[in-house]
């Protein structure tokens, strides 16, 4: 059964190890400068547990750590992050993280961005009622280039 919980210093651990996969890396796109730095990792992971503007939860599917989601103000938008970790990946863990993370945070409207080529993720949303409503060109540190997002809504 997934839940959503808060998150615990050992989590943020795991998720640093999740972030190691460069597949996965490649396929996010827009991750850290450079994810292999622990120190940087848990800089951030504080600062996001520490601002009560953000509102991030790890998933846990049958008491085991499968990924984390949130949502953060960005540009005057609230922004709906994930992350699961590769070996979950294909498991329907984000679908459902993202249907019970939407039942218990309702503002909306709240958008979603993923790169023009993550083909599970735009899935994902697609499934959870998000609406494709344009596109953007970002920097993706995980290619070194600037690359196409694609911009979902939900309302």
């Amino acid at each position: 059964m997934l839940q959503l919980r808060a998150v615990s210093d050992s989590d943020v651990a795991t998720f640093f190890e999740f972030m190691q996969d460069k597949e996965q890396q490649w396929q996010a796109a827009f991750v850290a400068k450079d994810p292999s730095d622990l120190e940087y990792h848990n800089s951030h992971w504080n600062r996001i547990l520490s601002d009560p503007t953000l509102t991030m939860l790890s998933i846990e599917v049958d008491g085991q750590l499968v990924g984390n989601i949130g949502a953060y103000p960005m540009d005057g938008a609230l922004q709906l992050t994930y992350w699961i970790g590769k070996e979950f990946v294909g498991k329907g863990h984000a679908t459902q993280a993202v249907s019970k993370f939407l039942e218990q945070d309702t503002r909306r409207p709240i958008e979603a961005r993923s790169a023009f080529d993550n083909l599970a993720s735009a899935k994902v949303l697609s499934k959870s009622g998000f609406v494709q409503t344009g596109t953007d060109m970002y920097f993706a540190n995980a290619r070194d280039a600037e690359i196409e997002e694609l911009i979902f809504v939900l309302l």
